[in-house]
This record gives C-alpha cells, structure tokens and sequence, in this order.
C-alpha cells in the first residue's frame, strides 16, 4: 500500500506532520478527521527503491526489537488494545522491513485470530524462541506487560554485552589489519624506490636493509598468493563453522585463548544466567526454559553443557549438581544455583550471578583496552619504524663518509 505524507493542524493551532499507509487518499483525510485535525497538505511518498529490490531492504536490528518492546510494554500497560497499540508502532517505525513483520502480525492476530505468540513466531529472523516463549507465557498468565517490560531490559543489558565484547574483540583486529595494509604497501610500492636508488649509487647494503629488500621481492612476487590464501583460510574457517563438530573445536579453542578466552567465558555466563532468569521469572518451565537457553548461550561449549544439564533434571538431579560435572561453570556459579534452589528464589540468584558478570565484563573490558593500546602502539611503531630505519641506514651510512 502506498503510504502518504501529511501535515496538520491540531484543534490548539499547532502544526504537526506524521506518514500514513493507506489504499488511498480518501482514507487517510478520514483518519485525521476522526482525529479532530485539520489536513493542511497531504501527498503520496514516492517509493522507496529497497521495496524492489531484497537486498537493499534495512535489516531489523536488536536497537529496533528493543525499542519496539519497550513501547509495547507501556501501551499494553495503559489497557491499549494489542492490535492498536502494534498499528501505532508499525505506523511510526521508519525501517521498511519492520513495518512489513508488524503489519503481517497485525493481520495474523486480527483476521487470523492467532495468538501474538503465534503471530511472533512466523518471524523468527527478528522474535527468536526466547521471546515467543515468553510472550506465549505472558500471555498466558494475564502477565503480557510484565513480560514485555522484562524483554526489554533483558535485551538492553544483552545488546550492551554484546557491544563490549565485540569492541574489545575488533579494536585490535583492526589495527592488526591496518598494519598489515600499510606495510604491504611499503614492501610493494615504496621500497623498491630505494632499491632503485641505491643500486644506482653502487654502494654496499647493510644487513638488515638486505634483509627488507629481499622480503620486498617476496611480498611483490607473492602478493596474489597471500591474499588467495587468506581468502581461502577466511573460507575453510567459515565452512567449518557451519559443521556442529567444527563449531565445537572452534568455540572451545576460543574459550583457551590467552586474555580474551576469560572475557569470551565471562560475557557466555552473564548471558546464561541473565537468560536463564528472565524465563524462569516469567513462569517458563524449567526444561523448556534451559533447552531455549542453550540456543542463545553463544559458545557451542556452554550449549552442550547445558543440554547434559537438561536430561539430567529429567533424571531426577538438581541444576547445581549437574553443573559441578562441567568445569566451564566457576564454583561460585555452582553454589549460587544450589542456593536458589534451596531457598526456591532461583530467579533472583541467576540475576544476581548476572548482574555480578556483566561487572566482570566491563572491568576485563576496561583492562583489555589500557593493555593492549601500548602493546599495539609498540607493534606498529616496531614494524613501521623498523623498515623506514633500515631504508635510511644507507643513507646514513653515506652521509657519515661526506662528513668525513
């Protein structure tokens, strides 16, 4: 349907603007009218070129869900109906493909008559099954708002995590990339300028600019090789990634590396529990609350992990018990779960633990970024500076016998 600009005039003299979907003109001077506005200029936007074309379309992000669930919450709160309160929100929404999901679920809700958790889970792309599933119980349990209200600050404080963990993941990575962009170049372009130079005054080389001359001719010869070849790691790596076994060895080794592996193990247990509290707050059962947890633990290691401790509590074992056989889980976490358990306040003992690691995740954060801001500066000063002192030591050298 086309959607239609429009400005306005409030019954107070103020002038407002909005957008309008519609099948025509007609209906959108009906709605404002009903509104008691005073249309001043109404015209059809023009469409926009990512509806024709699937890629261009805006990907909905966890920002859109979040906002989204936020807004949601307090209009279901206030008593607005489901169907009103999610037509505003699509109506307002600036991202195309969000609009789309919403006024699908519109539909699925008010012409189908499904459930919003129905409606929800025909989108999994942007609802995972945590969310559904708790929707689901929400709505079961005359407790939509609560859980909605939940949702949000579940994903704000994941969202915040995440974002963490990912910079302090990239920052490096980005130099390290960077670094070798430049000194690819250096090797390629700038440095047999000099050779040039120097062969030209027929003067002996010291060692070391030998040394970076003769890496300037293997980078220039080999330079395809090396880019097919990161191409082609790049490549496996992914296709590995993709096989469940390769995702565990992968995921596992992450967990081992040095510094970051502590920081990767502490953000995976702030998210398990933060999960894991959020649903068994929201009355999720036990089971069908782990089996949704390990989908969204973030590491294959901790996702096996907890499915052992599923089918072990269908055995008869409690959750602490169980995780004592998998050392991934710290002794604190352990003894914190077997005293929710004890006292019957689990909820509250997982979001302690949480709220506990997601300090954790900032402090290891905060000390990654102050170490490794010198160690890199001494890298590229190290590499870049050491290959433009070796070109000069010639000239040096030169410089000394005019003196002379």
């Amino acid at each position: 349907m086309p959607v239609y600009s429009w400005v306005a005039e409030t019954q107070r003299g103020r002038i407002i603007k909005g957008e309008m979907e519609a099948a025509d003109e007609r209906i959108v001077r009906a709605q404002l009218r009903r509104r008691r506005l005073r249309l001043i200029k109404i015209k059809e936007k023009p469409k926009d070129l990512s509806e024709y074309v699937p890629f261009l379309q805006p990907k909905v992000k966890t920002k859109d869900v979040v906002v989204f669930t936020r807004q949601f919450s307090t209009m279901v709160e206030a008593g607005l109906p489901v169907v009103q309160g999610l037509s505003i929100l699509a109506d307002q929404t600036e991202n195309i493909t969000f609009k789309k999901i919403l006024k699908q679920i519109i539909d699925d809700v008010e012409k189908e008559g499904k459930s919003l958790g129905e409606a929800l889970s025909k989108h999994p792309d942007v609802f995972d099954r945590l969310y559904v599933s708790l929707v689901s119980a929400g709505e079961a349990g005359g407790t939509l708002e609560v859980v909605l209200q939940r949702l949000a600050e579940y994903l704000e404080k994941l969202e915040k995590i995440k974002s963490k963990v990912k910079g302090a993941l990239t920052y490096p990575a980005v130099v390290i990339a960077i670094a070798i962009i430049v000194v690819a170049i250096i090797m390629t372009f700038v440095i047999p300028v000099f050779e040039k130079m120097f062969s030209e005054a027929g003067m002996a080389l010291p060692l070391p600019t030998q040394m970076v001359i003769r890496m300037s001719h293997f980078v220039k010869s080999h330079i395809h090789y090396m880019i097919a070849m990161t191409a082609a790691l790049f490549f496996v790596f992914k296709q590995i990634r993709r096989t469940k076994k390769g995702r565990y060895i992968t995921d596992a080794l992450a967990l081992r590396l040095p510094v970051f592996g502590e920081l990767i193990k502490k953000s995976c247990i702030a998210r398990f529990t933060r999960t894991f509290s959020t649903m068994v707050k929201s009355g999720v059962p036990i089971l069908e609350a782990l089996d949704i947890v390990s989908k969204t633990a973030g590491n294959s290691v901790i996702e096996e992990a907890i499915l052992d401790v599923k089918s072990g509590i269908a055995e008869g074992f409690s959750i602490a018990e169980l995780l004592l056989e998998h050392p991934i889980f710290p002794p604190m976490v352990v003894q914190m779960i077997a005293v929710g358990e004890a006292t019957g306040e689990l909820d509250k003992m997982l979001s302690k633990i949480a709220e506990f690691y997601e300090q954790e995740v900032d402090a290891t954060v905060e000390a990654l970024s102050s170490m490794i801001e010198p160690i890199l500066i001494v890298f590229l000063g190290g590499t870049i500076g050491g290959l433009v002192i070796s070109m000069y030591l010639p000239i040096f050298q030169m410089a000394a016998v005019f003196a002379s």
